[in-house]
């Protein structure tokens, strides 16, 4: 993290940066926590790419929206409970204001072909961003050349593509699996 930066600077950088990204954000949770990744962890240098990889599987293994929960965890991380505030508020103000807003507005833009399309378009740029989330979340994990790891992420991919699992128990099974890993090597130590 930066050295030279005050707690109260952290604070409103956090905040126009989670509101930037939370603002400009189609597509969902998804799209936010690999945003999130290239500002907080690439960009600012706040938590390494492990450390974002790990705070984002918090976030999808807790209920809610993954958006939120990625503010919570790495505004956690990075400035405790004031930190965890600003994120979160930073996340949500954006599309309560464009809800708001639309809301207002919603019979004059159902029926505006021109805003339809738009959104049909901003489609393809939503795949293409979760299928950028989809590498950055598996290369590190295909790099490490760990097996079990690899073969937990296909068989996940399997069971939820091809037999239509629940993501809910395939997100349990792999964090019992998980706990069973870190249990069974802490006994080995």
């Amino acid at each position: 993290m930066e050295k030279d930066i005050s707690k109260k600077e952290l604070l409103v950088k956090l905040f126009i940066s989670s509101f930037y990204l939370s603002a400009f954000t189609f597509g969902g949770g998804y799209v936010i926590i690999t945003l999130m990744k290239k500002k907080f962890a690439d960009e600012y240098h706040w938590i390494d790419e492990k450390e974002m990889l790990n705070l984002t599987a918090i976030a999808q293994s807790a209920p809610g929206p993954i958006a939120v929960n990625g503010a919570i965890a790495v505004g956690y991380k990075l400035a405790g409970l004031p930190g965890m505030i600003t994120a979160v508020l930073g996340t949500i103000l954006p599309p309560f204001i464009i809800i708001s807003i639309v809301s207002l507005f919603y019979e004059a833009f159902s029926k505006n072909p021109y805003i339809a399309s738009a959104l049909e378009g901003m489609l393809a740029g939503v795949g293409a961003v979760i299928s950028s989330v989809v590498y950055d979340m598996a290369a590190p994990m295909v790099k490490s050349k760990n097996i079990l790891s690899i073969s937990v992420m296909a068989a996940a991919f399997i069971l939820s593509y091809f037999f239509k699992v629940n993501a809910a128990f395939i997100v349990i099974a792999c964090g019992i699996l998980g706990a069973v890993k870190t249990w069974i090597a802490g006994c080995r130590k």
